[in-house]
């Protein structure tokens, strides 16, 4: 009988614990990578696999990814999944919430969250979680049920839902999120989901280091005057005008707002997704004595927007009680291109 069901010979294996690759062979064993080391005896395997030199990665987890926003989550699921293990992505994080786009309804996640489980159960082809946007005060409330029930740990914060929606303007901020009458997503709404946060880090102490916070990082106030300017400009179209009329103040200035409220509320770490100039990331710096600059994880996020970086988050399965990671079978991860120069004479430049 076969120690392994495959070994891959002469590969170079690429790891982030060292700065070169290492020659080595891969030995499987149950659809799990048992071995790698050099010199791996072919003999032990029922199948090999002459590697002839090349690279070998390790899956990557992508931490930031929008399922079922386009096009319907069930064929979301099968499709950006798909396109996740073409392109070497093996874990997939996804964003969800109520409101308009996804599944276009509000309400508890209670209800909401088992048929987004319902909807993309066994069509993905990559391992899957979510993370989720507390979008109301009741949402707030359930972030402990969500670890405890779903084993959901990650969370995220759109700053600029409502004031200037993702799609265009939005002039209705309720109807938009779907929020209940006389709630609204502001900075006093974040600054309630980091202490909903951190107070459910301090419930579940031993998942304390995997229960997370992201935030999209943009003043909804800025980029409403600064499209204003480039449409009454006429100037600029498509990505140009889409860089102008997101200056990296508005960035920069979300980045210090978001790692204020990180200290304010004693959550000693957020992910600032997919940061797109200098100035965003000199927001985070402290700009009083005591201030500290908020942790950002050890290689930010991945995800459908610019600039990702391998995220080594540990996803727990969803839909069940912590226990193992959710597992998958797989289109497009769509790209936001990053930001052009600016061109005209609308404003600051957009550092490369």
């Amino acid at each position: 009988m076969s120690d392994f069901d495959l070994v891959i010979t002469d590969v170079r294996v690429v790891t982030d614990e060292q700065d070169e690759p290492r020659n080595a062979d891969i030995a499987v064993r149950d659809g799990r990578i048992v071995s790698v080391e050099p010199g791996l005896d072919p003999s032990r395997a029922t199948r090999v696999v002459d590697g002839g030199g090349r690279l070998a990665f390790p899956g990557v987890v992508d931490a930031h990814q929008h399922w079922g926003i386009y096009n319907p989550l069930d064929e979301d699921a099968a499709t950006e999944s798909r396109a996740c293990a073409q392109g070497g992505v093996t874990t997939a994080l996804t964003y969800m919430r109520t409101g308009r786009y996804y599944l276009n309804k509000g309400g508890a996640y209670r209800d909401f969250f088992p048929e987004v489980l319902e909807l993309a159960g066994n069509r993905a082809h990559v391992d899957y979680a979510f993370h989720l946007a507390p979008m109301s005060r009741e949402h707030i409330s359930e972030i402990p049920a969500l670890i405890g029930e779903h084993g959901v740990t990650s969370f995220k914060v759109f700053m600029f839902y409502g004031g200037h929606g993702l799609h265009g303007r939005s002039t209705d901020q309720s109807s938009f999120l779907m929020t209940p009458e006389g709630e609204a997503y502001d900075y006093a709404h974040f600054e309630f989901v980091m202490r909903g946060i951190q107070a459910a880090r301090e419930q579940y102490p031993d998942l304390a280091d995997q229960i997370s916070l992201s935030l999209h990082c943009e003043i909804a106030e800025i980029m409403t005057a600064y499209t204003r300017l480039v449409e009454e400009a006429g100037e600029l179209s498509g990505l140009a005008a889409y860089s102008a009329s997101r200056p990296p103040h508005s960035e920069g200035l979300a980045v210090s707002i978001a790692s204020y409220l990180a200290h304010e509320t004693g959550l000693p770490t957020i992910n600032l997704l997919h940061l797109t100039s200098r100035k965003a990331v000199e927001g985070r710096r402290p700009h009083e004595p005591g201030l500290p600059a908020h942790r950002l994880p050890p290689r930010g996020d991945r995800g459908t927007s610019p600039r990702r970086h391998r995220h080594r988050a540990r996803h727990r399965r969803q839909g069940q009680p912590p226990a193992a990671p959710a597992r998958g079978r797989g289109g497009a991860v769509g790209v936001r291109p990053r930001r052009h120069r600016r061109l005209g004479r609308l404003g600051p430049r957009v550092l490369p």
